[in-house]
């Protein structure tokens, strides 16, 4: 019932990443092998599911579907049209419901489809089996029966989430103790965690962040063992796998490190000042799809275009993780660069003066490419302009810098009720998260009515309140921690009163380039073999984890790709880190070279290292594993419930003293 040994296998052969792996299988080992060998033309229908549709378009592209002789993709609950002369291929999960549906497609006399070629996304029942093996007018018209394992949802090309929206409610919540819906959200989450590893032919030390009560007993509250939980219930399904998939590895291959998101609860609210995350954090932005008004071609009004910042758009790929002040720097260099360069833009700034037909020619081959080139730095250009203009407006430089300093300890209280009482036009969301991370560091001036004096000064409502005052519960059992008092755990990370401390060995190349999420931290003790096995406990019986290349310590991998720069920190450095490095062709259009050159970089690739937050995960913790990947020299991929931008997490964070939260009818649970 289970697929063979992938060809995009992780082990051995050409190194892929994350994506392109999870983007292979479907391609090459679902829709490709599903030919019945009658016609090389032949066109298939492919049949999918609510989750496994979401599946798909997160993977791919609709055009890479067609590729592969799809000419039609179905809803499996809606009524279809009969076409007995065509294949189709079920993409669906494993529940009874789509299996009656899928019997009653191709049952009887007359069947919907010629054959069927049924994929499931994770582990069918046995009684599903049976049901199947059961129907005899079924059984001669069904291609392939197997399991894809795979039911999670890429986001980047080292990303995905489980799509639990609610996790973080569901889980930590008021209503989380003893309750079914936070137990069956939970092993929802680790099924399709799962199949991550199934479908990469990983098999994971498994290590998960344990919980412990204030006088060092074992934790017995919900909330605190909800990592534990997590990791149990993987465990459990990976090591079934070295039983039910082909030529699964039967040692560790990778690392898997399970957290949740009391680790850190300073990245989901300060203002992160990358590319990237600015965009989603100051732009009224639809996912990843940007709206902006473009000039008419009729000469009439502007008209609205939207535009998708993803992977396939280059420029994007090389801003996203720089600092916008160095984004927008590049951007300018960029489109000067290729204004002089590009043979089509020369010829639009003559003076008039008659064209040779060698000119003619060099700008009719150069045009398409100019065109499209030029739109999409344009589009950029503004919107980085956009983001520049916020950030004047609303004093953000003056916030960001206190923020900062309060999580490095160059500022307290003095200089948070200074900003309050001098910038009293910033706005209310601003305050609620400047006051967030001020009760991170300093917990104690949250105690008793101290938080009331200080919302009263910040302006903030009752319902604000909630935020600072819900914080809390994702640190488990209140019973154990003295009354009135608002305990945080940051204590492994602060020393007196700052919640990070400068790391050393790294150029600080932009002001407001401090701060770090926690997770690179501990990814890196992970490496290097330093991180605590009482605080962050392994499922495994060896608990000696791979670090490098083949096994071998990532240490002893070449020193130019370990070598930090030893240059003291400077703010008014310009130099930009070589994982976020510009990469120009001499043309002036942007070329995808800083691509192949990463690509190329993989051959040498250690281990892999998983990280899963559970609550949701934030822009900055993608950033920092695509920045540990270059430096590690082993890919680390970022899992979580859900990936939130400020405004998300922090309407998320006050739903948790809710009795009830509603059911996302998305989960599947």
């Amino acid at each position: 019932m289970s697929f063979s040994d992938s060809e995009t296998s992780s082990h051995g052969g050409e190194y892929k990443n994350f994506k392109q792996i999870s983007r292979d299988r479907l391609l090459h080992e679902m829709l490709r092998t599903s030919d019945s060998g009658d016609s090389r033309s032949s066109w298939k229908v492919l049949i999918m599911d609510k989750v496994t549709v979401k599946v798909m378009s997160s993977t791919c592209k609709m055009a890479d579907i067609t590729d592969q002789g799809v000419s039609l993709v179905e809803d499996l609950f809606r009524r279809r049209q009969p076409l007995p002369t065509m294949d189709a291929i079920y993409y669906i999960q494993p529940s009874k419901e789509n299996v009656v549906m899928f019997l009653s497609d191709m049952s009887g006399r007359e069947p919907l489809y010629r054959k069927a070629y049924v994929y499931f996304s994770h582990p069918i029942p046995k009684d599903l089996v049976a049901r199947i093996k059961n129907d005899t007018s079924v059984i001669p018209r069904i291609g392939a029966l197997g399991e894809m394992n795979f039911e999670y949802f890429p986001i980047d090309s080292q990303g995905f989430v489980t799509d639990h929206e609610r996790a973080l409610g569901e889980l930590f919540g008021e209503s989380a103790q003893n309750s079914r819906r936070a137990e069956a959200s939970l092993n929802v989450m680790a099924s399709r965690i799962s199949t991550v590893f199934a479908s990469l032919k990983e098999f994971p030390f498994v290590r998960y962040r344990a919980s412990k009560g204030q006088d060092g007993s074992t934790a017995t509250n919900f909330r605190e063992l909800v990592a534990g939980k997590l990791a149990t219930a993987i465990w459990n399904n990976i090591t079934t796998y070295k039983s039910s998939i082909p030529n699964y590895p039967q040692k560790e291959t990778c690392e898997l490190l399970i957290l949740d998101r009391s680790v850190d609860q300073i990245a989901p609210v300060i203002h992160e000042w990358t590319y990237d995350a600015m965009c989603h954090d100051l732009l009224d932005m639809d996912g990843n799809k940007y709206v902006h008004e473009v000039p008419s071609k009729t000469g009439g009004s502007p008209e609205k275009k939207e535009v998708l910042l993803e992977d396939q758009d280059p420029v994007w790929l090389e801003l996203r993780h720089t600092h916008i002040a160095d984004a927008s720097e590049r951007l300018h260099d960029r489109f000067t660069n290729f204004v002089s360069k590009n043979k089509a833009a020369q010829m639009e700034q003559r003076d008039g003066s008659e064209l040779s037909t060698r000119d003619l020619q060099k700008m009719v081959q150069a045009l398409p490419q100019y065109n499209e080139q030029k739109e999409r730095l344009s589009t950029h250009v503004e919107i980085a302009g956009e983001l520049n203009k916020i950030i004047r407006d609303t004093g953000l430089r003056e916030l960001g810098q206190l923020e900062q300093d309060l999580v490095f300890g160059d500022a307290g209280t003095k200089e948070v009720i200074h900003y309050l009482r001098s910038k009293q036009d910033t706005s209310g969301e601003n305050k609620l998260r400047l006051m967030m991370i001020y009760a991170s560091v300093y917990p104690e001036k949250f105690e008793g009515d101290k938080a009331a004096k200080l919302m009263q000064l910040a302006k903030l409502s009752p319902e604000d309140m909630k935020a600072v005052k819900n914080m809390r519960m994702l640190e488990g059992s209140e019973k154990r921690k003295p009354s009135g008092s608002f305990s945080l755990k940051f204590d492994s990370q602060k020393k007196g009163n700052a919640a990070r401390k400068d790391r050393t060995g790294e150029e600080e190349t932009w002001q407001l380039f401090r701060f770090y999420p926690v997770i690179e931290e501990l990814v890196d003790k992970m490496c290097k073999g330093d991180l605590s096995k009482d605080d962050y406990q392994c499922m495994n019986s060896s608990q000696t984890a791979p670090r490098g290349v083949n096994g071998s310590s990532a240490r002893n991998v070449p020193p130019k790709a370990t070598t930090e720069s030893t240059n003291p920190r400077s703010v008014r450095s310009r130099r930009t880190p070589n994982w976020a490095r510009s990469h120009t062709s001499d043309d002036g259009y942007s070329s995808d070279s800083n691509l192949r050159s990463f690509s190329t970089d993989f051959k040498n690739m250690g281990q892999r290292i998983f990280v899963f937050i559970i609550g949701g995960a934030t822009r900055s913790e993608l950033r920092v594993c695509h920045k540990l990947t270059a430096k590690l020299r082993r890919e680390v991929v970022l899992g979580t419930t859900s990936l939130d931008d400020p405004p998300q997490y922090i309407t998320k964070l006050k739903l948790l003293s809710e009795k009830e939260i509603a059911v996302d009818p998305g989960l599947g649970i």
